[in-house]
């Protein structure tokens, strides 16, 4: 739970989701615009992965999901 000005705020983020953050927030940029999943058939780069990711979708928690299977966060 967050405090902001002496207020409780719920947090809700996804399971990995902060370790997803870390490891992007340390790639170099030109490597956020290679594909890091495949999903549905789509190639999903670092940085469309970022946006779903920070918008709480559903493609958001299936990214997560299969990098953390992949062992890549």
């Amino acid at each position: 739970m967050e405090k902001f000005n002496n207020v409780s705020i719920l947090s809700y983020s996804m399971e990995g989701e902060e370790d997803f953050f870390k490891v992007h927030s340390n790639l170099p940029l030109d490597e956020r615009s290679n594909v890091v999943v495949v999903l549905n058939g789509k190639s999903i780069s670092w940085s469309l992965a970022y946006q779903e990711i920070k918008n709480n979708t559903e493609n958001g928690k299936i990214i997560l999901k299969t990098l953390k299977e992949l062992e890549i966060i």
